[in-house]
């Protein structure tokens, strides 16, 4: 029996969409909620929320896109994943979601500190969170490095802080393959067996990731992505990955892919 995966729409981001971004810019929140309706329409189980944007006061875009989405219960009715690397637009959005949400992300590369501080702050709110495979050293790129982080990272939240282990949820980074650089072909590979070990030595953690990022030399061939996105999904999935930020409806199954 295959494990159940969780697609976490990806499209209620504005680094991520150029139409959603569009229209957060032009205030056009109405056609805003029509892109998050989308995705859940399409199998979304969470719609991952991001304000990131140079134009836009991230603080009051996020807030007011969760209030908003608080009076769709058609939206509503799935939970939000709050994400920034500004820690106070994840806090504004903590403020205001309804539910449980999810913190995207925190990580240790300010040093454990400021990690232990926005995980205290995460579990006083209710929220589960996401934790980069990021350290003081940099993002890990190997298997070796991604399990380390996740491992010292777990400790800390599990032992230190008392975070609820089913709450954490690892992105060990899913990098692009296929750059022309010989040392990034094992990318996917590294993110696999990194999963593995992650599952069945740290009991009752998720692992996650941004499955779009593993194509993205393949931009402008959206047929190869889509075939790329679902072949690696098959293997990931079945190494232990729960939940992965997606297009949601727009994954071929793998057996469907044209050889």
């Amino acid at each position: 029996m295959r494990p159940t995966f969780i697609n976490v729409g990806e499209r209620t981001n504005v680094t991520g969409s150029a139409k959603f971004r569009k229209l957060v810019v032009e205030g056009d929140y109405g056609a805003a909620l029509d892109v998050a309706r989308q995705q859940v329409e399409a199998g979304a189980a969470i719609i991952d929320i991001n304000m990131d944007e140079g134009l836009l006061d991230g603080v009051v875009a996020m807030r007011t896109f969760l209030n908003l989405i608080a009076a769709e219960p058609d939206i509503a009715r799935v939970p939000v994943m709050i994400d920034s690397s500004k820690w106070e637009v994840i806090e504004a959005g903590l403020k205001c979601v309804q539910g449980k949400p999810i913190v995207n992300s925190i990580s240790m590369k300010a040093g454990e500190a400021e990690f232990r501080e926005q995980a205290v702050k995460c579990l006083r709110y209710g929220a589960a969170v996401v934790v980069m495979a990021f350290d003081e050293v940099g993002q890990a790129d190997t298997a070796a490095r991604k399990i380390e982080i996740c491992t010292r990272a777990y400790r800390i939240l599990v032992d230190e802080v008392g975070f609820p282990p089913e709450d954490i949820i690892f992105d060990p980074n899913i990098f692009a393959v296929a750059t022309g650089i010989e040392e990034h072909d094992n990318y996917a590979v590294d993110f696999i067996e990194a999963v593995k070990v992650i599952k069945s030595t740290l009991p009752y953690a998720r692992i996650s990731g941004g499955v779009s990022n593993v194509s993205f030399s393949f931009r402008g061939n959206e047929p190869v992505r889509r075939a790329i996105h679902s072949v690696f999904l098959y293997h990931a999935i079945n190494a232990g990955m729960d939940m992965g930020i997606v297009n949601a409806g727009d994954l071929p199954v793998y057996d469907d892919i044209d050889p």
